[in-house]
């Protein structure tokens, strides 16, 4: 009999195995149980002076059905159900050709596969490079400045979360969740992303995970091509019928995946150009902020600060301005990771976020942004993807004209004082940074919610507004500024029957795991219309 124990909290003074626990637990003998697995693993830091590790066990058991019945009277016992998943019924109508995918990103890797896992053999196409030779231009950017517009942090193989911290965490409840986790471990993801609450890979772990799905691709039947750029949509009487490439090569496919990636700004002009439904959504700009890693552990976990069972500690942090309706918040907080140089276009400096797996540099950052909509950046679908391009550029000019940043401490921000660069610690971001009012090259309602919003941070993590803090600016790529319009039913643009938008970059995602969720759905919808080519 298969039992799931949820919520068995166990200090971190506590090294006793899981087993024993478990069996105390429940009041049995831990010979009675065969095996544990654990489902979910938690930290629960409310108290500082006793956090605990909080697990949810599957637990295979040799009991009598008088004991089993005995056990299930507790709430937190309950059989185990395997969750099932929805199975594919295949559409009727017949594929002209097999299926397109443009972008391996997480939204395209996603369809790609599971379209390849049940016989569609798509064409995954990518404008970039494999991830190997990404990485080579990326690290040349930050060494030297040397700046490559179709090689870097935004675009090619496994989109912008390659440089990430890898999070797998999403706010939607999907029981497809833990299929798409299992094939990403399948892929090369460490094993215990399947049981963490907060999973993560580090971008280290992921390029070997986005390799792995590119492999399985090919190895199901599909074909994955590099330096495929698509500049233009074949239509007939608004419906997609191929893409054109740079080359121009035309290819056919009344079935096509547009999963672009948010910083895909040329591909969004095309598609406004040929009349294809979109509209510009909010987003927020900010820049990063830089702590040592140990002022947020000592503010997360007291005493257990750099316990080898908690790691590096993270944080999220809100602020509402009741005054002007803006919100200051952290987006994409990476512990102990590095500020990296992420432009997609010359003459513009974007900063990100990423951490490798050990979370090790000793160093916490994470975005610092507000909410900005269409009053701030006026009408039409595009105007989103300027009002980015000009706080870019100004960065871009503030900090030389060389991809180096603006930046300052939090002190010189707050106070308004000569900027300057004194810090407890050595900056991440390369090229490099200059001091610079960071004011200049933001909104002046962003910088005010910013002002107000740290020093509320401050009162929440002791020290966060204070003398260790630096500000490198700008962060402007939180999320798409852009949506492709589409149907919810079956996930159609609602102007062009075949184009099916998905993922980030099409604004129906905010992150690598709602956006493989999105191209796993999206892959659904096509293959309920259509049946598998072989």
């Amino acid at each position: 009999m298969q039992l799931r124990l949820n919520n068995l909290r166990v200090s971190l003074l506590n090294d006793a195995p899981l087993n024993e626990l478990a069996a105390k637990k429940l009041g049995i003998r831990k010979q009675n149980i065969i095996k544990t697995t654990i489902l979910r693993r938690a930290v629960d830091a409310r108290r500082k002076n006793n956090i605990c590790l909080v697990y949810h066990l599957l637990l295979q058991l040799d009991c009598d059905a008088k004991k089993m019945r005995q056990l299930l009277q507790d709430s937190n016992v309950v059989p185990w159900q395997e969750e099932k998943i929805e199975q594919v019924e295949y559409g009727s109508e017949q594929l002209c050709e097999r299926p397109i995918v443009i972008g391996a990103g997480p939204a395209g890797l996603l369809t790609a596969f599971i379209l390849a896992k049940h016989g569609y053999r798509p064409l995954l196409l990518e404008r970039g490079k494999a991830v190997a030779q990404r990485l080579n231009d990326v690290q040349r950017f930050w060494l030297t400045g040397e700046f490559d517009p179709e090689s870097n942090v935004q675009f090619e193989e496994g989109g912008a979360g390659t440089f990430s911290d890898g999070k797998l965490t999403t706010r939607v409840n999907d029981p497809v969740m833990n299929d798409i986790l299992g094939i990403f471990v399948e892929a090369g993801a460490p094993e215990e992303i399947l049981s963490e609450q907060k999973p993560h890979v580090g971008t280290d772990k992921l390029r070997i995970m986005v390799t792995g799905l590119t492999r399985k691709i090919r190895e199901l039947g599909g074909e994955v091509r590099y330096g495929q750029q698509v500049v233009d949509f074949l239509t007939t009487e608004e419906a997609i019928s191929g893409v054109v490439l740079q080359n121009n090569e035309k290819i056919l496919s009344n079935a096509v995946v547009l999963a672009c990636g948010h910083s895909a700004r040329d591909t969004y002009a095309m598609l406004a150009q040929r009349k294809i439904a979109l509209e510009a959504k909010p987003f927020a700009i900010g820049v990063r902020i830089e702590h040592p890693q140990e002022l947020i552990d000592k503010a997360q976990y007291g005493e257990f600060a750099g316990h080898p069972k908690l790691g590096a500690a993270d944080y999220a942090l809100v602020y509402h301005n009741k005054e002007n309706a803006r919100t200051a918040y952290s987006f994409c907080m990476c512990p102990g990771g590095l500020v990296v140089a992420a432009a997609s276009e010359s003459g513009g400096v974007v900063t990100n976020g990423m951490s490798m797996h050990k979370r090790n540099s000793g160093i916490a950052n994470s975005a610092l942004v507000v909410n900005v909509g269409g009053t701030d950046f006026g009408s039409g679908p595009l105007a989103g993807i300027e009002f980015q391009r000009q706080y870019e550029r100004l960065a871009f000019a503030a900090g030389g004209s060389s991809y180096s940043a603006p930046a300052q401490n939090v002190r010189s921000f707050l106070t308004a004082e000569t900027p300057s660069l004194k810090t407890a610690f050595s900056p991440t971001y390369r090229p490099g940074i200059v001091p610079y009012d960071l004011t200049k090259v933001l909104p002046d309602y962003v910088a005010a919610t910013l002002k107000a919003g740290l020093l509320d941070f401050d009162r929440k993590i002791k020290g966060f507004a204070g003398e260790t803090g630096l500000l490198t600016g700008v962060e402007t790529r939180t999320s798409a500024p852009v949506r492709i319009l589409r149907a919810d039913a079956d996930k159609q643009s609602i102007s062009h029957k075949g184009l099916y938008p998905a993922g980030e970059g099409a604004g129906y995602a905010g992150g690598i795991m709602s956006a493989a969720l999105d191209g796993y759905h999206v892959a659904q919808a096509i293959m309920k219309r259509f049946k598998p080519l072989s």
